[in-house]
């Protein structure tokens, strides 16, 4: 299903799996982001990139970022917000 978060996050590991350095691995953490061996480059749905030197990226899944494509642990929040 186009749009959907899910063929997102596929589209986006297929365009960053092979780099440089070989492939990249991706690990996906339950209700928070997917870690990102770096560096990376990412491309936003506008077209402008967001690039990181940092050997271990967070890229936000939830939407919920203040600097999405990167996490800032939003999630975090909802998640003690929906167990109370």
């Amino acid at each position: 299903m186009p749009g959907c978060r899910s063929e997102g996050v596929r589209q986006m590991s297929k365009s960053i799996e092979k780099g440089e350095r070989g492939y990249r691995r991706i690990t996906i953490v339950g209700d928070g982001p997917a870690l990102v061996e770096g560096p990376v480059e990412l491309v936003r749905e506008d077209g402008t990139t967001v690039r990181s030197d940092r050997f271990l990226v967070a890229v936000c899944l939830c939407r919920r970022s203040k600097i999405f494509p990167l996490c800032d642990s939003s999630h975090r929040t909802l998640a003690r917000r929906a167990t109370e």
